[in-house]
């Protein structure tokens, strides 16, 4: 089995690592020179991975010679840039070629996710666009430490192709059918780790952090829900397992980057100390304006919009949040 990996940053080196081991021929495309220079000639990749030794794998900067002839094609690229990058790339895609999307995000301009950005980018049908995700902290995978994963497509045959191209020793993918459950976990999550971030950053603790997780479990299911999610996917891997992981790893971007919100730093001034991409920075908009156009309440979501786009403070989201209208817990829709 032959398969590309488009984008060299943290997770999809980590995600070429992951196959490799798992016996799949391997190739990571990417636009940095030097990073490609370094993986395919020295076995590492020091700029998204120091320290990490990777198996053999082949890297380029050439999109058309990564593409040609693999039979599985993961996309691993910031997701608001991914349907041009994608579009460019659709005449070398091959006819039988599953796409897997490790991206986590709503696009901005449409509110779509990521497996209808990929089917439309690349004009294909749904049953061949998989999604992974799961409690899959890159760093963590890299120096392989054992985690389980999801694989989700509309189509069974699929999703186990892929899983079998990504199963090894540290790494177990589950299949599942519920793509657009274990997609909306995968885009949501973020936004509740900035959320948890922006918490600890001004030095709230353990009961705060619960309470918010919990709470915004409650968030992904009740707009998973609305478009017709299952409801058992949000208990399992990619909801409750990848929010824990997000929300309190400080290896997550997205938990960095809301504590330096919550111990006063600007926007500007978090993304720069991050130095890398958050994408729940960006896709909380598009997380809430489909929530909106649905009709469905996530007032974490919206706080944590308030806070990075509306100047609100972390003080005044947390009151807005605790003086909304008592209810009781079980009302979640």
């Amino acid at each position: 089995m032959k398969a590309a990996v488009l984008g060299s940053g943290s997770w999809g080196t980590t995600f070429a690592m992951v196959m490799a081991d798992a016996g799949t021929d391997v190739t990571l495309w990417g636009r940095d020179e030097s990073v490609v220079a370094q993986v395919s000639g020295e076995r590492r990749n020091e700029k998204y991975l120091p320290g990490v030794e990777l198996p053999v794998m082949a890297a380029t900067t050439d999109a058309a010679a990564a593409l040609a002839g693999a039979k599985i094609v993961v996309v691993a690229i910031p997701s608001q840039v991914a349907r041009r990058t994608l579009e460019d790339l659709r005449a070398h895609l091959d006819a039988d070629a599953v796409v897997v999307s490790l991206m986590k995000g709503v696009e901005l301009s449409t509110d779509k996710r990521m497996s209808q950005v990929i089917a439309e980018a690349l004009d294909i049908a749904d049953d061949r666009v998989v999604v992974v995700s799961g409690p899959n902290l890159a760093k963590e995978i890299a120096a392989r430490q054992p985690t389980a994963t999801v694989v989700a497509c509309s189509d069974e045959d699929s999703a186990r192709r892929v899983a079998e191209a990504c199963s090894n020793t540290y790494f177990r993918p589950y299949t599942n059918t519920d793509v657009v459950g274990v997609e909306l976990c995968g885009a949501v999550k973020n936004i509740i780790a900035l959320a948890i971030g922006m918490a600890q950053g001004r030095g709230f603790g353990w009961n705060t952090t619960a309470t918010v997780i919990t709470r915004g479990l409650v968030e992904i299911t009740r707009l998973g829900r609305a478009l017709g999610a299952q409801t058992e996917t949000f208990a399992g891997l990619a909801g409750m397992g990848d929010l824990v992981a997000t929300c309190a790893s400080p290896l997550s971007r997205n938990h960095t980057l809301g504590k330096h919100i919550g111990q006063g730093m600007t926007l500007d001034e978090a993304l720069v100390a991050t130095g890398t991409t958050a994408e729940g920075v960006k896709s909380s908009r598009s997380v809430l304006e489909l929530a909106q156009k649905h009709g469905v309440d996530m007032p974490i979501t919206a706080g944590v919009v308030a806070v990075l786009h509306g100047g609100l403070s972390v003080e005044d989201m947390a009151r807005a949040l605790l003086s909304r209208p008592q209810k009781a817990e079980s009302e979640t829709v």
